[in-house]
């Protein structure tokens, strides 16, 4: 019985396996390679799976999600003989998993190789100031060639970015010290312009300013010298409408003597020829009123007071 029962045990173990291995259970976007002694059958997609056990078995196991591959920095040579270290980054995905699994060894490693090979192309055509302006266009570039070359193996390139791309140490402080010219340039640029612009302004807040204080004296002198002419009409006026006679002329004569004389530093001064006609005429008027004294003192029989009046008259006259 006990032989009988180990019997039965090894059978039991046996129908466990062969179920295991007839059940496949694939994730959701993955794929399996199945090989039947030794070769390709088929691909088991998503889901519930039954294959032939201890027959048929299970090659490989790909994800069909999108994966990123970063490569390390390679070292490429510019059109001017620069080395500059380059890193990338793959986004690619398999479309085809028994191209996959079958055309290629390791589709990584050939991604790398191909990615450094087409940059050295690519880069070798370009200088170090166009490859450090040029991402896209390198970029563009490499995406092409790898999505060519990687299409037959089932794998398709989406993206293709450079990470960094790093210049010598030498040509970096070169470049830095360039950069820092460039600002310190426009920076005395700028304030070359900030200078002109604020004298041009001030020039034209000058300009304005004198403009306007022209225009205002100008103004002011119109003013002034019309109201002189009104004062000199209103004075002219005035003296027409008095209807003066020689006697006040030569009064007012008299009267600006005083002023004329008038200052410390005036030794010579001259006297108009007119001042003696008004001397005259007051010399007259100042005899009439004497005579008109004496007339109204003759009563008392004294005439000596029309001889003052004769001597003043007999007085010569300043010319």
């Amino acid at each position: 019985m006990e032989p009988v029962i180990i019997v039965l045990i090894i059978l039991v173990v046996l129908v466990f396996i062969a179920l295991i291995k007839t059940i496949q259970v694939i994730p959701q976007a993955s794929a399996a390679i199945v090989e039947r002694f030794g070769r390709y059958t088929r691909t088991l997609n998503a889901g519930l799976n039954i294959v032939v056990p201890f027959i048929d078995t299970i090659r490989n196991r790909i994800d069909l999600r999108e994966q990123v591959v970063p490569f390390p920095p390679q070292p490429v040579i510019t059109q001017d003989n620069l080395v500059v270290n380059i890193d990338t980054v793959i986004y690619y995905q398999v479309t085809d998993a028994r191209a996959a699994t079958y055309e290629v060894a390791s589709y990584i490693q050939a991604i790398e190789q191909l990615t450094v090979t087409t940059l050295r192309n690519i880069i070798g055509g370009m200088d170090l100031e166009r490859t450090l302006t040029s991402r896209e266009e390198i970029n563009a570039a490499l995406r092409g060639v790898l999505d060519e070359a990687t299409g037959k193996w089932g794998i398709r390139v989406n993206r293709v970015e450079l990470k960094a791309i790093e210049p010598p140490t030498s040509i970096q402080d070169s470049m830095e010290k360039q950069m820092r010219a460039d600002r310190d340039k426009r920076a005395a640029i700028l304030q070359a312009e900030g200078v002109r612009q604020s004298e041009i302004l001030r020039a034209e807040g000058e300009k304005q300013s004198q403009i306007l204080r022209a225009e205002g004296e100008a103004k002011a002198a119109a003013l002034r010298a019309e109201g002189e002419a009104q004062a000199v009409r209103t004075v002219f006026e005035a003296i027409h409408a008095g209807d003066p006679d020689q006697k006040l002329l030569s009064y007012q004569y008299l009267q600006m003597l005083p002023k004329i004389a008038e200052g410390d530093a005036n030794k010579l001064w001259i006297v108009p020829s007119e001042i003696g006609d008004a001397l005259k005429g007051l010399s007259g008027a100042m005899g009439n009123l004497g005579g008109l004294g004496g007339v109204s003192g003759g009563g008392g029989g004294n005439g000596g007071a029309s001889v003052p009046a004769q001597e003043r008259r007999e007085k010569p006259t300043i010319d």
